[in-house]
């Protein structure tokens, strides 16, 4: 318990790149606990937008065929950090669409560790940030997968987008496999707004900030694809974009 109530250095893998003094004002943060009974079907969507500092630890259990499906947006006008962790069991199916914007000298994070614990279970991640100024924006998610949870299906897609070069995209996806016969990858890239394309939307007559944040948008929305309430999280995440264009 007492290592529960300490507050972790940057020498902490989970905490390398956090907000420390900030995240002193939270802790130590309350764990939410969510439990998914066997064949059933569950989903939870997350907005941090306030204008103060905000830390979530969330812990999911799924048993055996179960699936969740977890939607987060991550972009307060302060600190910002979203821990998960989920252990699945056999054929159970976990879905992770995470989107982060910031701008200043925002901090902004998110955390996840996904354990295949049995056979034939399927994790999806897709996490997609938007930096502006002089703000640092972070993805650290790891799935381990374990003896004999062969079928494993894991994939972790994380794509970055600087609206300045001031600003810092850090992204560790990370695999551990310690089983055969599985499929698992990863993906990352951290990078600009395509010249190309905002040219060509230029070309059809949208004024430069229009076709900025048409692209940024797009970007965006593939965090939200196929959430129950894709359509609330679009529009607060359009909110939180006009507040750092």
């Amino acid at each position: 318990m007492s290592d529960l109530l300490t507050l972790p250095t940057r020498r902490d893998e989970a905490f390398r790149y956090a907000d420390i003094a900030s995240l002193e004002t939270l802790w130590p943060v309350a764990m939410q606990e969510i439990r998914v009974a066997a064949g059933q079907s569950d989903s939870l969507a997350l907005v941090l937008d306030g204008a103060a500092a905000d830390a979530r630890d969330l812990s999911i259990v799924l048993e055996d065929g179960a699936s969740f499906d977890l939607h987060l947006l991550n972009a307060g006008s302060a600190y910002g950090r979203i821990a998960v962790e989920v252990r699945l069991g056999k054929r159970s199916r976990f879905h992770l669409g995470a989107a982060q914007i910031a701008g200043g000298d925002q901090t902004v994070e998110v955390v996840t560790e996904v354990r295949h614990a049995e056979p034939d279970a399927v994790s999806t991640q897709v996490v997609r940030s938007v930096l502006a100024g002089h703000a640092t924006g972070t993805y650290l998610g790891r799935v381990a997968v374990a003896r004999g949870a062969i079928g494993t299906d894991g994939s972790q897609s994380i794509r970055a987008m600087l609206l300045d070069r001031t600003a810092t995209a850090n992204a560790r996806p990370e695999l551990e496999i310690y089983a055969d016969d599985v499929k698992c990858a990863h993906g990352c890239a951290v990078g600009e707004l395509d010249p190309q394309g905002l040219f060509y939307l230029a070309q059809r007559g949208l004024p430069p900030a229009a076709a900025k944040k048409l692209m940024l948008q797009a970007f965006i929305a593939e965090a939200f694809v196929g959430a129950a309430d894709e359509e609330a999280l679009t529009q607060a995440a359009l909110a939180a974009l006009e507040a750092v264009l």
